[in-house]
């Protein structure tokens, strides 16, 4: 079945899902929280029971809590190992609680014809279901290679142009060789990031971590260098991803302050961009 670009406007069932305690810690440390001092830094979102410390919820946490039923289906069969993650933004409009539910509802918003191959673009509400207030809004899209050519709109440009000047803060995390296994246990068990014959299959020669690890890695990055590690703090933040990164390599997060309470960031690896048209929005 080809992809099917009517689906667009789709509307999948709502999914109810529920997060506790370890759910936030096991993603903390899915994205390198605590690595560099573990019995220190960070604390608020490593560890639960720290005398004096209260735990808090990294604020790109919701990028793995799912969102509706089925609604890749709509759109076609296709080579899952073909599929690599587009562009991902998330928007918070509340405090995230260490533990709660949401009803998630996602959307098809645009199904675009890149060519080489088809873009999925999608959009997700999640509600409290306690209180019926949204919690944020997660906006992705996914590329499936060797999926266009059928004629449909090539869609928006994401370009976003960082200033020519030193960025105003650089900020290096190292990953572990196993980023991938760790951040997997956090729900998106895609053998591409674990098993090598799956990810030779999408063309690598080993598996590759997860775009949603180093936006992780990156979003970390921001609340520490611009909102004084305060997740309140945090209001939105929205980049492209532009080359696998390999577990074991380092991102280098550059940050160039725009208007208060903006800035623009990518992410590099040394082989290059990985992460970039970053825009970030943070609350004094």
């Amino acid at each position: 079945m080809p992809i099917n670009p009517d689906a667009a406007g789709y509307t999948a069932p709502p999914r109810v899902s529920s997060w506790d305690s370890k759910d936030c810690l096991l993603y903390a440390i899915g994205v390198g929280a605590g690595m560099t001092d573990p019995t220190g830094f960070e604390l608020e979102f490593t560890t639960e029971n720290s005398h004096g410390v209260t735990q808090k919820v990294l604020p790109t946490f919701p990028v793995v809590v799912p969102g509706g039923e089925g609604v890749y289906g709509a759109v076609g069969e296709f080579n899952r190992a073909m599929l690599v993650h587009g562009e991902q933004s998330i928007e918070l409009h509340g405090p995230l609680p260490v533990s709660g539910t949401v009803s998630a509802v996602t959307t098809i918003t645009g199904v675009y014809d890149k060519g080489s191959g088809a873009l999925v673009a999608t959009a997700t509400v999640a509600t409290d279901t306690a209180t019926g207030s949204p919690l944020w809004t997660a906006s992705r899209s996914v590329f499936v290679r060797g999926e266009g050519g059928f004629g449909g709109d090539r869609g928006p440009s994401a370009a976003v142009a960082v200033p020519e000047r030193a960025a105003d803060h650089v900020v290096r995390y190292a990953t572990r060789p196993d980023q991938a296994l760790i951040y997997r246990l956090s729900g998106d068990r895609n053998p591409l990031h674990s098993d090598p014959a799956f990810a030779a299959m999408g063309g690598f020669d080993r598996p590759i971590l997860h775009g949603l690890c180093t936006f992780g890695f990156t979003g970390r990055a921001l609340l520490h260098s611009l909102c004084g590690s305060e997740p309140e703090r945090f209001a939105s933040m929205s980049g492209r991803f532009s080359r696998p990164v390999f577990p074991g390599e380092e991102l280098t997060i550059s940050v160039w302050v725009q208007d208060p309470g903006t800035a623009l960031f990518r992410t590099a690896t040394p082989s290059g961009v990985v992460l970039d048209a970053g825009q970030f929005a943070f609350r004094a």
